[in-house]
């Protein structure tokens, strides 16, 4: 297993720490969340900028992880 150097470890904890909290707000915060969304008019974005967020952060930690230990995708 190999193991990347301290500041790409450091970066995909963090990120790994980001997709944990968003996926805890998103928990805690459903019913608000729908409430929002259901009212109409541009709310309709409110779930489409959580999912594009969602992706944004949670595919950048899985890209560093698999870098960090070391897996590459055949070329």
């Amino acid at each position: 297993m190999a193991v990347g150097s301290g500041k790409a470890l450091a970066r995909t904890v963090a990120l790994g720490m980001g997709s944990a909290a968003l996926y805890l707000a998103l928990y805690l915060f459903a019913g608000q969340i729908v409430e929002r969304s259901a009212q109409g008019g541009w709310m309709f974005v409110i779930p489409v900028v959580i999912a594009f967020l969602f992706s944004m952060v949670h595919g950048a930690f899985t890209g560093h992880f698999w870098d960090v230990l070391g897996f590459k995708a055949k070329k």
